[in-house]
């Protein structure tokens, strides 16, 4: 055991560096992948334990006033009705503030879907005008219990007496109303009602929803809206980064795990003597094993409990929706658990890809094998050797002839037009014209460094692209990396290309003028164009969902939609779509779908897929001109506005409020990469870390590399290359494998990011065609960066090997 820990203490002095790094990268991977699980956690624990606490509806119908919640519940599978609620659209203003609203009059607290107090308490029947907000609405108008809320365009006034968390769909301005529960006095001349259906199995939504759509009749449905759905919208982003953290943090242990293999590997080529004496004086196999297997586990093991120490001490102090997340995850049961297994998982995969490699050590014989003297496939092949004496540059000089004998400065690198074993001209009196102007060529060879490095670094194949596929790895995931970021900023900088032309949404009082409205709005300098629009809530096919149907635009002045697919809607009933919709109905660019308004049907032509970031990408889009002719007296209730560029959204938001009329809302339309700012720091760390693995990986190469060029060391000396040449070899190897993993990685990085990307993309109803692969540029400048550090991280190894002493060079070849 004394010897065991000797050796060991010497090995971790001998190999400072290697073992600081693989401690970092241990504990960034495990950092990263403890993130992650805090992020699942955050984006799902909160949202079910409300809906489990609230007894949350599967199922709520908005309807008119005349549907009967009675019958509702006689449907088999519905456990329990909620309501039915009369319900009226307002809009409630507080300091300055405006937020679109659903007054929902509930005499007592709803036994399903029950709101749960957070602060203040429940509606008073003895103040009629007390309410209720939802908390997410509640922290857009930074509203306490207390304050008074005031409804534009009426003398009303409302109090707030409480906020509640709700598990129904979520507040988005300009998109979704926030909810209020007031006492039904306070709803006095209501638009509809809203019932809820808790069902007995969850996964029969839509069945459920068909059945009750069948029972009260398409035309008394306004709206559907599910669980699923309130589920999706309040995971939102939080799921995204925890899927980017897990899975650059997979990838990364992976990277991690096989810079420990091919580091320990070369360690056992560069030592086999030492463990054949090691052998001979009575190690076991097994002991030589454990040596190696302990050494790398106390290093994971070291940097995965500072991980877990720093995270759980340190990470709810995180800015943004980081701290917010692992807060949240400490507080849920299962954090205990997740929070040593995830370090231990990762220690173990580190140790079973440390013992592959140590098993070798295990097998190496206790009396050393004489290596041989030219090592399998190391001889220089064919077009090595002609590549030594290649001419990569002839350029012909006019100059004088001179004959055999009269050597100019030109040297052996210098021969006249005839050859050099032609005879000298004879002397005559007619003046030879090759006197006057005759033709020299200088020659530049291959330098025998650089073809010498290119051999070595690809001489032993198996050796050779197991080295450049472990380097390739962490590239690749750089690459990804990269990807994303661009992905990310390109909803910043080019919002039109990926299904933001406009940066504003107006809505009016109904019955507002339309033209009066239009002129009002692109009276302003900042504002280019002004859409008008409606936007209604359609029953699919089957009557097992409902979508959002959008009028925009009119034929003479078309909406500017970015498209992915097809092309765009110009003639009667065509239509674009977003790709959540076009997976819910199951249809393609190209088919016709069936829509039901109320109790209108509506027929459209699908011939383009357009980006939609809103809605889960449950949109189908055409123009207003076409709503018309089938509602003659569709009026526009919205509109949106591209701004000129350079403009300021919340300097023209807050102009256009100001100087319109009372009922005049106007939002900023929401961009989904807003959600994803702690994306950028996330990716940034995860590179730093993915570049920790790379370095390590890029010392193992070079070690290794430096250790077979010991043996060739005398031949390179006798056959008169320089210190500095023999340098340049191993320099020269080094980048020459670092060069191809960086090719390597960006051909296959950038297919994957694109896929990836994509695939994100269509998966959250978005679609396919919004991932942007990093410049040329960039891409150039890191893959040069780290050829040339691998270049300079590789000199001064080499270059103190070049001028071992010979007695040295002798015993490494021993």
């Amino acid at each position: 055991m004394r010897a065991t820990l000797r050796w060991a203490h010497s090995d971790l002095r001998t190999h400072r560096g290697e073992a600081l790094f693989l401690v970092l990268a241990t504990a960034g991977i495990v950092a990263s992948l403890l993130l992650a699980t805090a992020l699942f956690g955050y984006a799902t624990n909160p949202w079910q334990r409300v809906f489990a606490q609230a007894r949350g509806a599967h199922v709520w119908l908005h309807t008119d006033r005349a549907a009967d919640a009675g019958e509702l519940a006689a449907l088999d599978g519905v456990e329990a009705v909620a309501g039915p609620y009369p319900t009226a659209s307002a809009t409630v203003a507080v300091r300055g503030t405006r937020a679109s609203v659903e007054l929902r009059g509930t005499a007592e607290r709803p036994e399903v879907g029950r709101p749960l107090l957070t602060a203040g308490h429940w509606i008073d029947p003895a103040d009629p005008d007390g309410v209720v907000l939802e908390s997410r609405l509640a922290r857009a108008l930074l509203a306490q219990p207390g304050d008074t809320l005031a409804l534009p365009g009426t003398p009303r006034t409302l109090t707030v007496l409480g906020i509640a968390d709700s598990p129904e769909r979520r507040y988005r301005p300009g998109e979704q109303p926030g909810l209020v529960w007031a006492p039904p006095a306070a709803v006095p001349n209501p638009g509809g009602q809203v019932i809820g259906l808790r069902l007995t199995d969850p996964g029969e939504t839509d069945y459920a929803v068909q059945r009750a759509v069948t029972v009260l009749g398409a035309g008394a449905i306004g709206q559907v809206s599910t669980w699923e759905q309130a589920r999706a919208e309040a995971q939102g982003d939080n799921r995204l980064l925890g899927q980017v953290l897990g899975l650059f943090g997979l990838g990364a242990l992976l990277a991690a795990g096989l810079a420990v293999h091919g580091a320990i590997g070369t360690r056992i080529r560069g030592h086999l003597r030492d463990i054949s004496v090691l052998k001979a004086i009575g190690f076991t196999p097994g002991q030589v094993v454990r040596v190696f297997l302990l050494l790398h586990l106390a290093y994971a093991l070291l940097g995965a409990v500072a991980a877990a120490a720093l995270t759980q001490a340190f990470g709810s102090r995180f800015p943004g929706r980081l701290g917010d997340a692992v807060g949240v995850w400490q507080g849920l049961p299962g954090h205990t658990v997740a929070l040593v297994a995830v370090p231990a998982c990762a220690v173990l995969f580190i140790g079973a890809t440390t013992g592959l490699a140590a098993w070798r050590a295990g097998r190496v014989p206790p009396v050393p094998v004489p290596r041989p003297a030219a090592a399998r496939g190391g001889g220089l092949s064919g077009a090595a050797r002609g590549a030594l004496g290649l001419r990569v540059l002839r350029v012909p000089v006019r100059s004088r002839v001179r004959g055999r004998g009269e050597r100019g400065a030109g040297g052996s690198g210098v021969r006249g037009a005839d050859g050099p074993g032609a005879p000298a001209p004879a002397k005559t009196g007619v003046p030879d014209p090759g006197e006057a102007a005759g033709i020299r060529e200088l020659e530049v060879r291959v330098p025998p460094a650089l073809v010498l490095g290119w051999h070595k670094a690809f001489a032993r194949r198996p050796r050779s692209l197991a080295a450049v596929a472990r380097l390739t790895l962490p590239l690749l995931l750089i690459v990804v990396a990269m990807s994303a970021w661009t992905t990310i900023d390109r909803f910043h900088t080019r919002p039109e290309q990926v299904g933001l032309p406009t940066a504003l949404t107006v809505r009016a009082d109904t019955g507002a003028d339309d033209r009066g409205t239009r002129a009002l709005l692109e009276r302003d300098p900042r504002v280019a164009a002004a859409y008008p629009g409606v936007e209604v809530a359609a029953l699919v096919p089957g009557q097992t969902a409902t979508i959002a149907l959008r009028g925009l635009g009119t034929r003479e002045e078309p909406y500017p939609y970015a498209l992915a697919e097809g092309r765009r809607a110009h003639g009667p009933d065509e239509a674009v779509a977003g790709q959540g919709l076009l997976d819910l109905l199951d249809v393609q660019v190209g088919d016709w779908v069936r829509m039901t308004v109320g109790d209108r049907p509506q027929i459209l032509h699908i011939v383009g897929r357009s980006i939609e970031p809103e809605n889960a990408g449950r949109v189908v889009s055409t123009s207003l001109d076409t709503l018309r002719e089938n509602d003659p007296g569709l009026t526009p209730t919205l509109y949106q506005l591209r701004l000129r560029p350079g403009a300021d959204p919340e300097e023209v938001a807050a102009r256009l409020a100001a100087s319109g009329p009372e009922g005049l809302e106007v939002h900023a339309v929401a961009n989904p990469a807003d959600g994803l700012s702690p994306l950028r720091g996330v990716v940034l760390g995860l590179i730093a870390v993915l570049a920790l693995v790379g370095l390590i990986e890029l010392l193992t190469t070079i070690g290794g590399t430096v250790r077979e060029g010991e043996r060739d060391l005398l031949a390179l000396k006798a056959i008169g290359l320089s210190p500095r040449q023999i340098t340049g070899v191993t320099v020269t190897a080094t980048g020459c494998t670092t060069l191809a993993a960086v090719l390597l990685a960006a051909a296959l990085g950038l297919p994957l990011a694109h896929w990836l990307i994509d695939a994100q993309g269509a998966s959250s109803g978005i679609g396919a065609g919004i991932a942007r692969a990093p410049s040329p540029g960039l891409l150039a400048a890191v893959g040069a960066a780290a050829v040339l550090g691998a270049a300079a991280l590789a000199a001064v190894p080499s270059a103190r090997a070049a001028r071992r002493r010979l007695a040295d060079t002798l015993s490494a070849v021993a």
